[in-house]
Parts: structure tokens; sequence; C-alpha cells
């Protein structure tokens, strides 16, 4: 916990709400410092048994009927540092800010990056893998993490969220002894690459769960464009990944629900009138399979409009668990769009997980699986 404040983690539990049950069993302080340097408490509660209610009333926190005045408040327990939200547990701080229309709260925890990553790692990868595959798997999630931070936490409250948008992480749920000791093992250990200018620096080490064979460019999937991303074949994860997965049956969805969706998702396409086909445009071909990367879409109108392959499936789907991925075909069958074909699990960019842990189950240990998923990266240590 006597970690420099600027490596904390500040990952978004609860965005926009108005109540939420707090439960710690710790005795725990509250404070409004926002910089969490002094930390001196303006409240001190006992252990109590029982969940405790956190609302916003009259523009107000109020925690266990007790309203502070403050717009950021800091709930920090004592020994073990762990509290419960809404039943879930996690490490660390909880930090509660008022949104600026004064109608609901945001619930932040800050925690410190080894046991944020200790949150994170059991959740993305099961904890029972190769310990190699786990390793790349923790130090890419830690690489990510600090890029993530540094790119758009200074503009915002919070650095991450706590789901795929980012990374999945559940907190002390997903906390196994096994995970502990690799977190610990490759302590501060993250990726850098060469930049434009020349110099190393960290960079977004994106992973995904089953590539399908081939990973894509990042710059076709998220529109950056770093050398370590430029997408690998990959072997390994058709022996890995469940049948099931790895190759998804064909799925259909209304065409009034998939405009629903896209209109929800990107209402600029409304200047299309009624959208009228989808066709895919652009697509990586590999020796079985095609990613599309690119549809266009199309209008009553006449007008027509682009985007990117990704974009397009999470806005029809955003949980990815029925469309799984854009290897896949797009075909109109009457009312219905029908995606067919379909392989692979994610976005498909940087490390796909079950090709790690194909690789580590070949021998490869961390370095190598990283180096040939992030070809021209290596390893640097920072100290925090």
């Amino acid at each position: 916990m006597d970690i420099e404040p600027q490596f904390w983690v500040r990952v978004l539990l609860l965005d926009n709400v108005e109540t939420c049950t707090l439960k710690i069993e710790s005795s725990f302080s509250i404070t409004d410092d926002p910089n969490l340097q002094t930390q001196l408490p303006i409240a001190r509660f006992d252990q109590i048994d029982a969940p405790i209610s956190i609302q916003l009333i009259n523009g107000e926190i109020t925690i266990g009927g007790r309203p502070f005045m403050n717009d950021e408040v800091i709930v920090f327990p004592d020994e073990p540092y762990i509290f419960k939200l809404n039943g879930n547990g996690y490490r660390g701080k909880l930090k509660l800010i008022i949104k600026p229309d004064g109608g609901s709260f945001d619930a932040i925890n800050l925690v410190p990056p080894e046991a944020y990553l200790a949150g994170v790692v059991g959740a993305e990868m099961p904890n029972y893998w190769e310990p190699e595959a786990l390793k790349a798997q923790t130090i890419a999630a830690r690489t990510y993490c600090f890029y993530i931070k540094k790119r758009f936490g200074g503009n915002r409250k919070w650095d991450m969220k706590k789901t795929a948008a980012h990374q999945v992480y559940r907190g002390v749920s997903a906390e196994s002894a096994q995970i502990w000791n690799i977190v610990n093992q490759t302590k501060g250990q993250v990726l850098v690459c060469k930049q434009t200018d020349g110099t190393e620096d960290i960079f977004p080490t994106y992973y995904s769960s089953i590539c399908g064979g081939y990973t894509e460019n990042s710059k076709n999937v998220f529109g950056d464009s770093f050398e370590p991303l430029i997408g690998v074949p990959c072997p390994y994860c058709r022996d890995v990944a469940k049948p099931k997965f790895f190759s998804w049956p064909m799925i259909q969805f209304d065409n009034a629900y998939v405009v629903t969706r896209l209109l929800q998702r990107y209402p600029n396409l409304k200047q299309l009138g009624e959208i009228t086909n989808i066709e895919p445009t652009e697509q990586s071909n590999y020796a079985e399979f095609s990613r599309l990367t690119k549809v266009k879409l199309s209008g009553s109108n006449g007008k027509s409009d682009f985007l990117k392959a990704e974009d397009f499936r999470l806005a029809i789907d955003p949980t990815g668990r029925k469309l799984r991925s854009a290897i896949c075909q797009i075909a109109k069958r009457g009312d219905k769009w029908e995606f067919s074909s379909g392989r692979g699990w994610g976005h498909g960019v940087g490390m796909c997980q079950c090709g790690a842990q194909g690789m580590a189950r070949k021998g490869k240990n961390a370095k190598q699986i990283l180096s040939y998923y992030y070809p021209s990266s290596k390893i640097l240590t920072i100290d925090y």
C-alpha cells in the first residue's frame, strides 16, 4: 500500500448511480482530500457487520446515513484494506465522485498496480493455465493498463473500466495463490517498443481470446499503428480453444434490430435515411479465412457511410458473445442479417490468449510468447 499515488490504478466500478451498498469487515476512515496525501479523516467508522447504504441525497453523498459535503469523498479501510461494493470485494480504497449535474455519482477503486493485476489476470485467463502463459498475460495486462492510464487518465477521473472495454477486473474474487505468485514474480515488467520519434516507450498491448489463426494489424481495428501490432500467424490457438468457440455457429439478427443498434451507437448514420444495405468493403485475407475490416452502409437516399468492422460488430452485439469476431460472412436473408462461417473470439489484435497457452504447452516461456505476438518489443522493468 506504500506505492506512490501516481502509480495507483483508478478503476471505474460504478458509473452514474444514485445508490450502492458498502460492506467493510474492518474499521474504516473517510477523507475528502482528493490528493490522498494527508489522508486526514473527516470520519471514522468502527467495524460494521451489516452492509451500509451509500446514497445521493439532496446533492450530497451519504454513507450509512451520514452526509458529506464534498463532491469527492474517499473511503479507506484499515487492514486488510478490502471493501465490498454491491457484494463484490476489492482491495485498496473507494472514491465516490458526484457527477457535474449533481444527479448521480461514480464509484472508483483506487488500487495498487499489483493488486489490480491480481484481479485482472485471473479474470482474463484461467488460473490453472500454464505459468508462462499467465506471466505473458500479466505483463501484457500491466503494460496495457499503464498505457491507457498515461494516454487517457489525465483527462478524466478514472483510468480503466472493469469490463472488457479495457480489460476484465473482478477484484478479490479473481485472485488465487497462483495468480499472486505470478504477479509478484513479474512485478514492474512492461513491454516497450520504438516510437516514431526514436524513443522507447510502452504501447497498447491489446490481446483477445482466440485470434482464429492469424492476429490482425491494429491499424485495421483500432486505427493506431505500432510495429509490434502488425499481426502474425497463430497456429497455436486451434488446439487450445473449444471447437465451438474456435468456429462459431451461424447467427441471425432481424434487420430492424440491426438498424436500431447501429443508430443508437452512431446517430450520425440517420443522415443515410433508412439503412438499406450492409456490405463488406475491406478485409484481411489469410490462407484459410478472411477477417472483415471495413463495412459500407448504404441508405435509402443514396448516401453511404463506412464503419470499421469491429465497431460494426460491437454496435450490433456489445457483449461480443454472439457475434464473436469479424471473421465471418454477411448476407441478407429476407428481413434478417445472417452471419456465417464465424471463427475466433475477439478483435484479434496483439496476443492471442489461447495461442499463448498453446505456446506455453510447447515449452515456450513468457518472453518468447510476448516477443512472438508483439514482434520487435522488449521487456523492461519499472520501479514504483
